[in-house]
């Protein structure tokens, strides 16, 4: 066997360094370690992970969800944000399946590249393992892939990919919703990783300066509710759940209705939308039903509960360190007595404001 000269070609001349991975791999072991839980059969490394089902479930249903980050990482290359991206990506999974009360169990991830840049992966993947330290998930395989051509020079792309446990018997799917049910809502960090494409057209407007400080509350990691929404599910009685997400409030929240009968009646004055959007909002001449559609506007996660548990819910959120608030209720749909701070929010996702 010939070993190759200059004169050969190989795969690294054709832009794809296998060493390189190989050191990425042995970087971010110690971060990966971190996640580990005691129900994980394999090693780091091999073709595919292998986990036992959490002991404590008697009748165990598994729950999966899958996201990316979108063009938030366009800002995070441009701007070195690589540390927090990662936090991003594991909440946008473990946030979904969250919503039918399953706690986060296995995560992997896909990290695509036109060539691989160890310090900068390393970065993203340690934050990555991060965010499934909160979410109480292990991190159990991953694929770096370099793409020499098919992505521009320094850029990446992000996929992520969770499973969940949840007891059959006490999975969240919307069927207890009842009219006068409260409406609690957990505050978000900012934009999380929704409506960037609109946030970026915004920068590109010739009036707007990017300082540090708006670029700061722009890249703010999602958060991610996880063991907060797993202690309040304990002791209330949790009768549904909406992740806040691309398709803003006027999307998400109808997904958690079963019934068309209902519908959510939100109290727009109950919360003060934080100074990041009301900027973009200014800087942008963003209209407020687009604001609404677009971006989580201060309201990363809302959860269902009978009205008798509010201020027990409220204060286990509380002590979980969650700013929680009740922003509004259940209601028949047909409801046509609204205030001017009102809007009804039905499963077909209409809505009318007062």
């Amino acid at each position: 066997m010939t070993e190759p000269s200059e004169n050969h070609l190989t795969y690294k001349s054709a832009g794809v360094d296998i060493d390189a991975g190989a050191e990425l791999v042995e970087r971010i072991k110690p971060a990966i370690r971190r996640t580990h839980r005691p129900e994980i059969l394999s090693g780091l490394g091999g073709f595919a992970a292998i986990a036992a089902l959490p002991e404590k479930y008697h009748e165990p249903v598994l729950v999966t969800g899958t996201d990316g980050v979108g063009t938030k990482l366009k800002l995070a290359i441009e701007h070195d944000f690589h540390d927090s991206v990662g936090q991003d990506l594991v909440a946008m999974c473990v946030n979904d399946v969250l919503v039918t009360g399953a706690e986060p169990f296995l995560f992997l991830d896909y990290y695509a590249t036109s060539s691989l840049e160890v310090e900068t992966a390393s970065r993203v993947i340690t934050g990555i393992a991060r965010g499934c330290e909160l979410a109480g998930c292990a991190l159990v395989g991953g694929e770096t892939a370099e793409m020499p051509g098919f992505y521009q020079t320094g850029d990446y792309d992000l996929a992520g990919f969770c499973i969940g446990v949840a007891e059959r018997s006490k999975v969240v799917d919307g069927q207890a919703m009842r009219s006068g049910q409260s409406l609690i809502a957990l505050k978000s960090s900012g934009p999380h990783s929704n409506g960037f494409s609109l946030i970026r057209k915004v920068l590109d407007l010739p009036q707007v300066t990017l300082n540090q400080t708006l670029l700061n509350q722009l890249m703010q990691p999602t958060r991610i509710y996880v063991k907060s929404v797993l202690a309040l599910l304990d002791k209330i009685d949790v009768s549904a759940m909406s992740h806040i997400t691309g398709g803003g409030l006027l999307e998400n929240l109808p997904r958690m209705f079963t019934d068309s009968s209902l519908a959510a009646l939100i109290e727009l004055d109950s919360w003060k939308m934080p100074d990041v959007f009301n900027w973009l909002q200014q800087a942008g001449n963003i209209s407020s039903v687009e604001m609404l559609k677009t971006f989580n506007c201060g309201l990363g996660f809302i959860i269902c509960i009978p009205e008798h548990q509010t201020q027990r819910a409220l204060d286990i959120l509380a002590d979980q360190g969650e700013q929680a608030f009740v922003v509004g209720k259940v209601v028949k749909a047909d409801n046509s007595t609204l205030t001017a701070s009102q809007l009804l929010l039905r499963s077909d996702a209409s809505f009318n404001f007062g």
